[in-house]
């Protein structure tokens, strides 16, 4: 018999008003396999064999030494804890773990456990009224470092939540990083990646994170609608009362809000694996997938932001009266203006209604105006007298049908007068040549990207290896003028004083740039940005080296794929100019194949001008 469980034992056989079963070690230690006992204790397998739980809050376990290592362990203490005296009240472990004592209630017939109330408990359930679950999919916001990939949280209904329309009325059940203090953009990116902030789980009412991410970062949000029974839904719930306030390491890219509800998906049906298909990294849409795949979803509902309403709205007008709806946001007394009741009634509808939704929009986030309420006082009254038609919104693809998030590379080409295979890897997830369905327009997010080149005279070298780089390329218009913005950091061959030889260096970079993006068709897209650049390269006398520079050209969505043309350009402060040319044009073979071709013609003062082209096949996969 394990050492550990001796004590949960001898108290087992203590005589009490409500003495705990004797059970064998062996039934413990069966019973601690079960793949729901090591759902509920949020365990997987340690890297040096065991076991450990990703909860990290002493006050989750009730043996506090052993429990986060030791599911046996774990269960024997619960097992003794649920026939303590029911005097303890909402203290009782009946109370504290509603799930776990459900289970071992029924894995092992404990018709005799103590009467308890636990009044907290069914207060705070009764008002939940578990009936059914949604998941919640707001989508990519490239402006907050924890939102650019997506996000998830789950709903919770009651029974006729449908029947009386009162979604609003229900609960989110979300899991974040909890921030204490007021850390910067670059601080919060680092110390998630790190697992720097605990993470916990909140319950809040669904309309306040509904006007957080559809009004406040102005986000489409997906509502998958689950088949699972209310039993399975109440399970769920109760489970999340065990963990409140209970902590857990948060990391950006495994551990995350994503990870965390599949585990809970998994305590509400009873067989399903979910988190097994994220050991290294869990992307919010790759897990959407997975509960897609494991056959959870009855049906899915969209809900434009109010940025896409805006724009769906302004869609019908010319650029002259999407200029007046702009100056009528601003002036309100247009109304009365020549040039606007010079227009036919249906069009002043459309740019009354334009206008409104566009003083609305900015008014986002920000305190009450008078002014501005005003404003949207008597935009509001014209559009009563003379109201648009319905407005129609085209639903785009959704996020878990685009490509998979994983990139496999497999590249020949030549450089000058020598050939090279390529290799590379991309950990997460989306550049502007690839496959666009599900994905936002001009979003570009690569994380992790890897290639590796072997030259003719088997020669290997590192050519890339970019950790992060983000482009925003949203394009402006008469209403909205988004800003356009980069950034990436990592390593890359750059030409160099051996060029000439076949010899590129290896240099490590950060750069930015911002700009603006613009529409010509719906299909053809161009974009100018200004950039900044710092650079250690062995061949400058100084460590770091500045640069400032530009960077543009144009996207084209075709009957292909997705064509990309751009040119850059870094003048560095030590004299050094270096620019390039670049084509690449992606031809979609499936949703997870494509076929790239590229071509590059590169400038530098240290060499002469280099042409490189190289055909790639890409695979997407998780």
């Amino acid at each position: 018999m394990p050492k550990r469980l001796l004590p949960w034992m001898a108290l087992c056989a203590c005589a009490t008003s409500y003495a705990a079963p004797q059970i064998s070690t062996e039934k413990i230690q069966a019973l601690a396999a079960q793949p729901y006992w090591i759902a509920l204790g949020h365990y997987e397998h340690a890297k040096l064999g065991g076991w450990r739980s990703f909860v990290d809050d002493e006050d989750f376990f009730l043996s506090k030494e052993d429990g986060a290592r030791h599911p046996d362990a774990e269960l024997a203490a619960t097992v003794e804890a649920l026939y303590a005296p029911a005097s303890l009240g909402d203290k009782h472990a009946q109370c504290v773990y509603p799930a776990r004592t459900r289970w071992l209630r029924d894995q092992l017939q404990l018709d005799d456990l103590p009467k308890v109330e636990c009044q907290e408990f069914r207060t705070w359930y009764n008002d939940i009224n578990p009936h059914s679950a949604v998941l919640v999919f707001p989508a990519a916001y490239l402006n907050s470092p924890s939102s650019m990939f997506g996000h998830t949280l789950l709903r919770i209904d009651q029974q006729d939540v449908d029947s009386n329309n009162t979604a609003l009325l229900s609960y989110a059940l979300n899991f974040g990083a909890f921030i204490e203090g007021m850390d910067n953009s670059i601080l919060y990116a680092w110390k998630g990646l790190m697992g720097g902030y605990p993470g916990l789980f909140a319950l809040v009412p669904y309309r306040e994170k509904l006007s957080e991410y559809s009004r406040l970062e102005n986000r489409d949000l997906w509502e998958y609608r689950l088949n699972l029974t209310p039993e399975e839904t109440g399970r769920m719930v109760e489970h999340v009362w065990e963990l409140k306030q209970i902590r857990f390491k948060y990391f950006f890219f495994d551990e995350n809000c994503s990870f965390r509800l599949l585990e809970l998906l998994e305590i509400a049906r009873s067989g399903i694996e979910l988190t097994d298909d994220f050991p290294i990294t869990a992307i919010p849409t790759d897990t959407v997938r997975a509960v897609k795949n494991a056959g959870l979803i009855d049906r899915v509902d969209y809900r434009p932001s109010r940025e896409r309403e805006l724009l769906a709205r302004g869609a019908p007008l010319d650029h002259s009266e999407q200029r007046l709806a702009r100056r009528l946001a601003d002036d309100d007394s247009l109304l009365d203006s020549a040039e606007f009741k010079a227009l036919p009634p249906d069009r002043q509808a459309l740019v009354q209604d334009t206008a409104f939704r566009l003083v609305r929009y900015r008014a986002t986030g920000q305190e009450r105006d008078s002014n501005i309420a005003s404003r949207s006082y008597n935009l509001l009254r014209a559009i009563n007298r003379n109201p648009p038609p319905p407005m129609q919104i085209e639903r785009p693809g959704q996020p878990e049908d685009g490509h998979q998030s994983r990139t496999w590379q497999l590249g020949l080409g030549s450089r000058d007068d020598q050939a090279f295979a390529e290799y590379g890897l991309r950990m997460a997830y989306h550049d502007l040549d690839d496959n666009a369905y599900g994905f936002p327009l001009g979003a570009q997010i690569e994380i992790g990207q890897l290639k590796l080149r072997q030259y003719e005279s088997n020669q290997w070298q590192l050519q890339q290896l970019d950790l992060v780089t983000i482009r925003s390329l949203t394009p402006r218009n008469e209403l909205l003028q988004p800003l356009s913005w980069q950034v990436s950091w990592g390593w890359e061959r750059v030409m160099g004083k051996d060029s000439d030889d076949g010899h590129d260096t290896l240099v490590h970079h950060v750069n930015g740039g911002a700009g603006g993006s613009w529409k010509l068709t719906e299909d053809l897209q161009v974009f100018a940005l200004g950039t900044a650049r710092i650079e250690n390269n062995q061949d400058f006398a100084a460590t770091i080296a500045p640069a400032l520079g530009f960077d543009g050209g144009l996207l084209w969505r075709n009957g292909l794929g997705n064509l990309t043309l751009e040119a850059k350009g870094d003048y560095f402060h030590n004299g050094e100019v270096r620019r390039s040319l670049n084509f690449g044009q992606q031809v979609e073979l499936g949703r997870n194949l494509g076929l790239r071709l590229s071509a590059q013609r590169e400038f530098s003062q240290f060499a002469s001008p280099i042409n490189e082209v190289m055909l790639e096949l890409r695979w997407y996969h998780y």
